[in-house]
């Protein structure tokens, strides 16, 4: 058996529908999409998908990253893997040296993989992203869960035609949103450029002429 997550199909339509949402036009912060549940078979390998959205290329002097895990809902977080320039791996004694970091932050693809999962492993992981000059961190959390067999096996031929359909559909709404929003954002950040330097002319002028009734 391949090590596979599982995500469970209805979860499917709600996963596309939270990124037609959190990409409408008006929002200006960065988007950050992950699966809001992933299913792992205790003793594989699975993939904690994190991809972002973002208006401007990353630079890796500037662009960071932090994954971290909570053992319950009210559990502080601890930090296992960040992005500073390059990956660097905490290495928590939870997790050793399981912790693989599998993607690609140009490509806006921050995931990794955990491998040889335990029933200890299940949790929330946070995956927080920034990537400057977007002036506000992206955050997504996937919620683990470890099975100790493999699921039933069932015939999801429909389910995943139609998958495809609404996918694709999804893919382009989403596509012009983003395009949409990232002129918008842009052209925000342009006149709030321009409001600070007319503000700053004001005062260079206010104290480059003294009141002439003073002289």
């Amino acid at each position: 058996m391949s090590p596979e997550a599982w995500l469970p199909q209805p979860a499917w339509y709600l996963t596309g529908l939270s990124l037609l949402l959190a990409l409408a036009p008006p929002a200006l912060g960065m988007e950050v999409m992950a699966p809001a549940t992933i299913n792992a078979l205790n003793g594989t390998s699975v993939k904690l998908s994190c991809t972002f959205n973002s208006c401007y290329k990353v630079e890796n002097k500037q662009f960071s990253l932090n994954w971290t895990y909570q053992e319950c809902k009210n559990c502080s977080e601890e930090l296992f893997l960040q992005f500073r320039t390059k990956i660097m791996n905490k290495q928590l004694d939870r997790f050793g040296n399981r912790v693989e970091f599998t993607g690609n932050p140009t490509k806006y693809d921050v995931s990794f993989t955990l491998n040889n999962v335990q029933l200890e492993d299940e949790g929330t992981y946070n995956c927080y992203v920034l990537n400057p000059p977007d002036r506000q961190r992206g955050h997504a959390s996937i919620s683990l869960k470890v099975l100790t067999k493999e699921p039933p096996k069932r015939d999801s031929t429909v389910a995943v035609i139609v998958g495809a359909s609404v996918g694709g559909f999804l893919a382009v709404v989403i596509l012009v949103l983003m395009v949409v929003k990232c002129v918008r954002r842009k052209k925000q950040q342009r006149l709030n450029t321009d409001d600070q330097k007319t503000e700053e002319e004001g005062k260079t002028d206010g104290e480059g002429n003294p009141d002439e009734g003073t002289k």
